[in-house]
């Protein structure tokens, strides 16, 4: 218990040195740019192929599932989109992109720290917290959350592209359904959660990394644990924010 405390303790100070004694904001700027591509552009592949196949997969579901006379067809494409904004484009993308972004993050850092790049960044008085890890933060939180809305449309597109292919429902019924009962605030509230998911994945991942000892094998644990850590952050703070923002 009380390790667990002081492991806690340590990722506070270290947000605290994170956001205090910024560097120049040009530096920044640039660094933030380039973050925005290698974690956020470069995962829209991936997040692509999983959200049209997932998308796909709940629809076909639900009609074989919704065969009773007594449901209309249009609930399937209520049930898709309703999947796709309330949980999947938000939690399981991130805990997708945990593995992903997540490990990328700690190995580099942890990287970093091995090769004591990081000692060198601190002997030239340079924050080196800050400097590696805010442009990281600040990156993942703007950009993750269009990736969420990116996944929500391929999601429903499909569950689209399925009705005509498959012709388990009607593609007119499928868009109807999409149309059924639309809640602007959900989708806000996913964009929010995937918000708070991108600076969990973002912080624990880089915290992981910067306290990394030892030789290169402790680089893969460092991203093992960050990626664990991150997933069950998730997954905690998706029940609170459920819980604040739902009921």
């Amino acid at each position: 218990m009380f390790k667990f405390l002081a492991v806690i303790g340590r990722y506070f100070m270290l947000m605290g040195k994170v956001f205090s004694r910024p560097e120049k904001a040009g530096i920044y700027y640039r660094r933030v740019l380039a973050e925005i591509e290698g974690l956020g552009i470069n995962s829209i592949p991936l997040v692509a192929i999983i959200s049209i196949f997932i998308g796909a997969v709940i629809a076909l579901q639900m009609a074989l599932s919704l065969e009773s006379p007594f449901i209309p067809q249009i609930m399937i494409g209520y049930a898709t989109r309703e999947t796709m904004t309330l949980e999947f484009s938000s939690t399981v993308i991130a805990i997708i992109l945990a593995g992903k972004v997540g490990s990328n993050i700690a190995s580099e850092i942890g990287t970093m720290r091995i090769t004591e790049q990081i000692d060198a960044l601190e002997i030239m008085g340079v924050n080196s917290a800050s400097y590696l890890i805010l442009p990281k933060i600040i990156a993942t939180v703007i950009f993750f959350p269009f990736l969420a809305m990116f996944s929500m449309i391929i999601g429903v597109v499909g569950g689209y592209l399925i009705s005509i292919f498959t012709g388990v429902v009607l593609p007119s019924d499928y868009i109807e359904g999409l149309r059924y009962c639309f809640v602007l605030w959900n989708v806000f509230y996913s964009l929010i959660k995937m918000a708070v998911f991108a600076f969990i994945i973002t912080s624990i991942s880089a915290f992981c990394g910067y306290y990394a000892k030892g030789n290169s094998l402790e680089v893969g644990r460092a991203s093992t644990r960050a990626v664990v850590a991150s997933s069950i952050t998730i997954m905690i703070f998706n029940l609170i924010l459920t819980q604040l923002m739902l009921t």
